[in-house]
């Protein structure tokens, strides 16, 4: 029996210095979003957000904590993803690696120019706005 379920993916709201850290992809779709990637078969979240902050922006993570888990079927324009949010800082600071092309650190004024030009993909620009408005509570 094939079973199709969503793919699971992981993304991290990281900070350094009091910015967050932006990925600007190299592969489609095109534009700034948060570091993640793919969990791997035989991994836990933690352990694929952790490889992924190494593999995308050259960095290990200090207090990592889940954010939450968005699942709109429609987040990607590939396919449908399901994904754990975590938060956490650089323990140094951030460079591009892997699938990131340039690695960018961004203010919340930063974050909301590049939401209102459209150039944050999936829905980062929401689970962005979600971290500011959880963090001023």
């Amino acid at each position: 029996m094939d079973i199709q379920t969503p793919k699971l993916t992981v993304d991290a709201i990281v900070e350094y210095k009091d910015k967050i850290v932006l990925i600007e992809r190299k592969n489609p779709p095109y534009g700034w979003a948060l570091p993640g990637g793919f969990v791997d078969i035989g991994e836990s979240v933690e352990a694929a957000v952790r490889r992924e902050m190494m593999e995308e922006i050259n960095t290990e993570l200090l207090d990592l904590k889940q954010f939450g888990v968005y699942s709109n079927p429609k987040r990607d324009p590939r396919f449908h993803t399901v994904s754990v949010i975590f938060t956490a800082r650089s323990k140094s600071e951030p460079f591009a690696g892997d699938d990131a092309k340039n690695v960018k650190l961004c203010s919340e004024a930063d974050i909301k120019e590049l939401s209102i030009n459209k150039q944050i993909c999936f829905d980062h620009s929401d689970i962005l706005k979600d971290y500011f408005k959880a963090n001023l509570s």
